[in-house]
């Protein structure tokens, strides 16, 4: 599942050559396959917002080597397209100027994002490590396209409860990631986030086939890179209640694990914590769990706002590839995912008990 979904054909489950629509639709025909039921009419619950995209040309020379997108360099998330050749005066140690619209930064990792708007000034990070001269002369030919009702949807899928059906336990994972920079270079998002998307399509299978006392929920958001738009457009417009939620587990950056978990709400939810280390302690799951308080961090966080208790997860230690083109599933190790398959299974049962 993983290697699905990073692959190539959902183009980094983003903004250009219509990936997030493709794995909203392979998301909803993979919660009817395994027989969840839908929240309301359909597994999707739609929503738009603005975002800024790089569908086409992405050139970009320095001294008139030809730079590899994503690999040499990045453009920053907010930039607008612009067609420039000239020369660069250095700033300082790190940053050159080629004109006041146009900049140029070293940097030791290139790392990406998704903007939301449009800035003035197009800036273009390069990658240090494979770039040795003084940058001098630059060429830039970078198409950028603003949408601003950008469509996507949220993916809501039901295990019916055989006891209370009114109480439920909910699952979930952003399915989006960056999407592709340019023509030729797409951000693959195995561990983020298509590995919390696996887990929690592994346990709606489960689920699916072991129905439990209390209903099991399951939701795939859209645009947490974006800034967790998909989870806040559900609070604010809940298909099933908010207040039938008895806890929430929000699945993120899960394919790692060999130097254990953290567990971002641990400290607000103490009680729930300690059941999860004593289901741990005595089933020697995961290495070690870490403690973290509050964050607004992933998608759990606007649920916790509105009185859901709720915990985030994400493993630690394996490569440290993250908002780049190395972020694959082939390096991707995943030493923890039947363990933590397990530790949720167990967690949840304890939860009904």
């Amino acid at each position: 599942m993983v290697d699905k979904l990073s692959s190539k054909a959902f183009w980094g489950r983003g903004y250009t050559k219509n990936g997030m629509q493709k794995a909203a639709d392979f998301l909803a025909a993979e919660y009817k396959k395994s027989g969840l039921i839908p929240f309301s009419n359909n597994y999707k619950q739609d929503f738009n917002f603005p975002v800024n995209t790089f569908p086409g040309k992405m050139q970009v020379e320095i001294n008139g080597k030809n730079l590899v997108p994503g690999k040499d360099f990045i453009v920053n998330n907010e930039s607008s397209g612009i067609k420039f050749k000239g020369n660069l005066s250095q700033k300082d140690s790190l940053n050159f100027l080629a004109s006041p619209q146009l900049q140029v930064s070293l940097k030791d990792k290139l790392t990406w994002s998704v903007a939301t708007e449009v800035g003035e000034i197009t800036q273009i990070q390069i990658n240090r490590k494979n770039f040795n001269d003084q940058p001098k002369k630059i060429m830039v030919d970078i198409k950028n396209k603003f949408v601003p009702n950008f469509q996507a949807s949220n993916i809501c899928g039901l295990v019916k409860g055989t006891k209370y059906p009114d109480s439920i336990l909910m699952i979930t994972a952003h399915y989006d990631h960056l999407g592709g920079m340019g023509a030729e270079t797409y951000f693959p998002g195995a561990n983020d986030n298509a590995a919390g998307v696996a887990t929690l399509l592994s346990l709606a299978k489960y689920y699916a086939a072991n129905p439990q006392p209390y209903s099991v929920g399951f939701i795939c958001f859209a645009a947490e890179e974006a800034g967790l738009l998909g989870s806040k457009y559900y609070t604010e417009n809940p298909l099933l209640p908010l207040s039938k939620i008895k806890f929430l587990i929000n699945l993120d950056l899960v394919g790692t694990g060999e130097a254990g978990m953290t567990v971002v709400n641990a400290s607000v939810y103490p009680k729930a914590f300690s059941l999860l280390n004593q289901i741990n302690d005595a089933h020697k799951y995961i290495l070690k769990i870490n403690s973290r308080g509050k964050a607004a961090n992933s998608d759990h966080y606007f649920f916790t706002e509105k009185g859901v208790p709720a915990f985030f997860i994400y493993t630690q230690g394996g490569p440290p590839a993250y908002h780049d083109i190395f972020d694959k599933s082939e390096t991707l190790p995943l030493n923890e995912y039947n363990d933590l398959f397990k530790l949720i299974v167990n967690f949840n049962k304890n939860l009904m008990n």
